[in-house]
């Protein structure tokens, strides 16, 4: 038994690994790979002079640590306590075999007797595990993946939202040692952590972001947001979130910024743009929804029996509502004159719908709102979701009813908008938005599976039916029509929606839609944030060619039902 006096006490960190996060068909979205911190025992090396020169020479040919560095070190901890120092961290598993190779060989291996006995001399240098997160599709998704900071320090996307279930729990192994012997040496093994299976598909995503690319190139915009998901089901299939940044360097500011510029911000400065270039256009952003909404507020007037679906409307190009008159997108024509439901949804007429909503009230009004889920956390498995503004009905007056009713003076998400609308298409089953499928022990076990959501229904299959026959309409005949992609059939609705301050011509322009008409099997909404175009309010032809684009790559990548062959 070893005297106290010959023992020292010494504890080492076995890191736990993060678990993985993978796509709906099993391609890895984020991994940890095992590296190597370098660490310097300098008493150890210090113990013997003919120990120095072999291990700094080894140091440096090597793993390229200078030489100067590592002479300091060891002459610093000769009048200190400085026993142990990391030299450098995340070395390659490669690295480190080639450090051990060149430290094992000797005679045998055509070494010298000289230089045998010199390598026999490299001490006080260990390797200690850890390991580095990697995201193998780098910018891609980067909005929904997010990123670990370190193995259990995470806050953004789904790297942030299931961090606990993500990390592990790092073993020890510590005893009393000395330069012979191991003393009750205890090893508590690390528990990994769990992995993610998401309903991400990767090919999809890629879809989404080369044409949202391809319309930045083009033409620019301050954001542009899309959203692909299952409208029976909830599960999220692309979500393009707006700026991207490589996962693997996510504090790069370079591709938005100068140098002069970087170097110029402030601490404060740059974690604003950092969050900013982090931020998730489609869950933490709001905005005013524009004609989107419309078939939601047709689908509350047909609920509550204030539509019958026979109506007909009269739009002279705005509608006059107290000392107000307001302006239907028809007024520099003389408006749109008379029209049934559907025309009314094909022309994205604002008198029509204003009546509707006048006759639909403000309780009933909001109250649907409420139904939709606007003005409510969805429950996505993001963090940094926003709830929007709503108005009350109590101090709802005729204006705010009649703006309400064509998507001016309250503001959703993408997210809340989306949720909604998958209701109204699917037959109004309201799910929960998502991102993980099930969650995986570490050798891809399924542990839990993580079914679809049904919270509540928003409107019954009646209404649905009508409502679809109309965004059916808007894009074989109205301001849709640019959306249409041979072979499918689609139904959608444009919108384009003023922002503050008004007149400024400054807009947010957007293209819900579905596919195919019977048994919608999948939604996509697309969202562009004032788009670079001189005339703003005038670019539904736009933002419907950019959801065409993808819409025609993406089906039948996914495999959409096709319109059945007369």
């Amino acid at each position: 038994m070893l005297s106290q006096a010959q023992q020292k006490y010494e504890s080492q960190v076995l890191p736990a690994k993060r678990g993985d996060i993978y796509d709906k068909n099993g391609n890895i979205l984020a991994t940890s790979n095992k590296v190597y911190n370098v660490i310097l025992d300098c008493k150890t090396v210090n113990s013997d002079e003919d120990y120095v020169e072999p291990t700094i020479r080894a140091l440096n040919e090597v793993l390229g640590i200078d030489e100067e560095t590592v002479r300091s070190l060891l002459a610093d901890s000769r009048t200190s306590q400085s026993q142990y120092q990391v030299l450098t961290k995340q070395l390659s598993m490669d690295k480190k075999k080639e450090f051990e190779k060149y430290k094992a060989e000797d005679e045998d291996s055509g070494l010298t007797k000289a230089q045998a006995k010199e390598r026999a001399n490299i001490k006080g240098v260990w390797f200690e595990e850890d390991y580095l997160r990697s995201y193998p599709f780098n910018e891609t998704a980067c909005d929904t993946i997010g990123f670990a900071l370190d193995r259990d320090v995470a806050d953004i996307g789904l790297e942030g939202y299931y961090n606990s279930t993500l990390t592990g729990v790092d073993g020890r192994q510590y005893g009393y040692i000395n330069d012979d012997s191991d003393v009750e040496q205890t090893i508590i093994a690390a528990v990994n952590g769990k992995s993610i299976q998401t309903s991400i598909d990767i090919g999809a995503q890629q879809i989404v972001e080369k044409y949202v690319n391809g319309f930045k190139e083009a033409m620019g915009a301050k954001n542009i947001g899309v959203i692909v998901e299952n409208p029976s089901t909830g599960e999220i299939i692309a979500m393009d979130g707006g700026d991207r940044y490589d996962l693997n360097n996510p504090r790069d500011l370079s591709k938005y910024y100068t140098e002069e510029e970087i170097t110029g911000m402030s601490s404060d400065d740059k974690i604003d743009a950092l969050n900013e270039l982090w931020r998730n256009f489609c869950v933490s952003d709001t905005f005013e929804p524009g004609s989107t909404i419309k078939p939601f507020t047709v689908a509350t007037g047909l609920e509550i029996g204030a539509l019958k679906g026979d109506e007909t409307y009269y739009c002279g190009g705005s509608l006059q509502i107290d000392e107000w008159e307001i302006k239907c997108i028809s007024y520099d024509n003389g408006g749109h004159g008379q029209q049934n439901l559907t025309q009314v949804m094909e022309n994205s007429c604002n008198v029509a719908l204003m009546q509707i909503g006048l006759a639909i009230g403000p309780e009933e009004f909001c109250k649907y709102q409420s139904i939709f889920g606007f003005g409510q956390y969805t429950g996505i498995d993001l963090p940094g979701e926003a709830v929007g503004i709503l108005q009350s009905p109590d101090g709802m007056i005729k204006t705010d009813l009649a703006t309400n009713s064509f998507g001016q003076n309250f503001n959703v998400t993408m997210l809340q908008l989306a949720t909604g609308f998958c209701s109204l298409i699917n037959g109004g089953d309201y799910y929960e938005p998502h991102l993980v499928k099930a969650i995986q022990d570490e050798n891809g076990n399924v542990i839990q599976t993580i079914d679809p959501v049904l919270e509540k229904k928003t409107i019954s299959k009646e209404t649905s039916d009508k409502l679809k026959s109309y965004m059916y309409s808007v894009v074989q005949n109205g301001s849709g029509r640019y959306a249409q992609v041979e072979g499918y059939d689609i139904g959608g609705k444009t919108g384009t929606a003023e922002k503050l301050p008004r007149g400024e011509n400054k807009n947010v322009v957007s293209f819900i839609g579905y596919a195919p008409q019977e048994n919608p099997e999948i939604m996509i909404y697309v969202v562009i944030d004032e788009p670079n175009a001189p005339d703003q309010s005038a670019t539904s032809s736009l933002i419907s060619q950019l959801a065409s684009d993808i819409m025609a790559e993406a089906f039948p990548y996914l495999n959409i039902t096709k319109t059945p062959a007369e």
